[in-house]
């Protein structure tokens, strides 16, 4: 099978929506902002979300476009550099003009182009794992929420491993900060004791760990078992596991669930050391489905055998054709009609079941445990229903009485305590 006939043969397997008998005016056409770095430290991840998009967005011109008219893919490089996203995220909006933008990895590279979503009414797709403590009105989040990556995974660490001891390693950004802050109420109200969370950060690229994986062995000293929370980011993800390895820490010894490190993580490492050792997320290539297998397929296909899958693809892989769906049902790509035709569209899971999206912007989608094989797959040893994405936590006592509803409330920051909307543009 070509690779036309493929990509055409998932489109309609997905249920890609073809081009309506009425087709709007086609003379441009229809924009897609792909916003993911290039180059720099997040490139070892964020250069496989841009493939996938133009993956995506061949599909659907294959399926007929949308709203008849054929989609085009305006892809820039934000660098790594935080602030260089703000800058092209106006670019992409005021010059290129595009009608959505796909984009973003890091948390602060999301905050960097918040306020010029927000100002520009611009819509944007996350598709990553972050730290919740958000929701904007020009944002939809198909990436976990705390509840449905962090908590479950120390829920599995005290339940399934009989962890004591936690160690709490982190790149030194708001993701990682935010996410500790939220894990360290938990475990406190779970009974771990102050003395028994060891916290670390560095920065990214951060490439000398013997010293840190040395004071986190030395925290089992006294007999109890230790358990590493990981939200390294980007290739600093190399130094700590194969440090790892350097100091013989097998996972049976001190297991490490990250949730930053997928499949295109592992794949630029030795992974025989590594079995064992976890990863929380909603989506897994090793996801024994016929949807899962077809995607895959179709992928490999398009950028190459030795290609992998992995959760933030299949986030923007429901994101895109939710706003593809959107599009049709409101008619036109405008946002304000696109976002209210957003809440409550449903999608197949690639792990089987439906993603919805609620009026949060965060969608519901199931919670898996992975365990790491030695060929850079996950053994998926643990898997919910779906989970409702959660924009503010329970576990921070100035976020426990917010809640997010655009749809009824038209607030993401509403204080159920005083029935009133904190703000309705972002903390940035």
């Amino acid at each position: 099978m070509t690779s036309r006939s493929l990509l055409a043969a998932l489109a309609t397997s997905t249920a890609l929506v073809a081009a309506p008998a009425l087709a709007q005016d086609c003379a441009d056409p229809i924009k897609v902002g792909v916003l993911h770095s290039l180059s720099g430290s997040m490139a070892i991840s964020e250069t496989t979300l841009r493939d996938v998009m133009l993956m995506l967005i061949e599909q659907q011109n294959a399926a007929g476009g949308v709203l008849g008219c054929q989609l085009e893919a305006v892809v820039v490089d934000p660098a790594s550099d935080w602030p260089l996203f703000a800058e092209l995220t106006r670019q992409l909006l005021t010059v290129d003009e595009v009608d959505v933008i796909f984009g973003a990895w890091t948390s602060v590279s999301r905050k960097s182009a918040l306020p010029v979503l927000e100002e520009l009414n611009g819509l944007m797709f996350y598709p990553v794992q972050y730290e919740g403590e958000e929701s904007s009105r020009n944002v939809f989040y198909t990436g976990a929420a705390p509840n449905q990556q962090a908590i479950p995974a120390v829920d599995y660490f005290l339940e399934e491993l009989g962890v004591e001891s936690f160690a709490l390693l982190g790149t030194d950004y708001v993701y990682p900060r935010t996410t500790n802050a939220i894990l360290e109420a938990y475990l406190l109200d779970k009974g771990i004791a102050a003395e028994d969370i060891f916290v670390n950060y560095t920065p990214f690229g951060h490439s000398d760990w013997s010293t840190i994986v040395s004071d986190v062995v030395a925290l089992g000293a006294g007999g109890k078992q230790v358990g590493v929370i990981s939200t390294i980011n980007g290739d600093a993800n190399v130094g700590f596991y194969t440090e790892l390895g350097a100091q013989g820490v097998s996972a049976d010894d001190i297991p490490v669930v990250a949730f930053s490190v997928g499949e295109e993580e592992l794949s630029g490492l030795d992974t025989g050391p590594l079995a064992g050792h976890l990863a929380a997320w909603n989506y897994f290539m090793s996801a024994d489905t016929e949807i899962n297998a077809e995607f895959v397929a179709a992928w490999k296909e398009f950028a190459g055998e030795d290609r992998v899958t992995n959760d933030p693809m299949e986030a923007h892989y429901i994101g895109f054709n939710m706003w593809v769906n959107a599009v049709e049902a409101a008619g036109t790509t405008d946002v304000d009609a696109v976002r209210e035709a957003m809440w409550g569209q449903e999608f197949p899971n690639l792990t089987g079941g439906m993603a919805v999206m609620n009026p949060n912007h965060h969608l519901s989608k199931p919670v898996l445990i992975g365990e790491i094989r030695e060929d850079g797959q996950f053994d998926i040893i643990s898997q919910t229903t779906e989970v409702p994405g959660d924009a503010w936590t329970d576990f921070l006592p100035e976020s426990a009485v917010l809640t997010s509803d655009w749809q009824e409330l038209g607030c993401g920051m509403y204080n159920t305590a005083t029935s009133t909307c904190v703000q309705l543009t972002s903390n940035y």
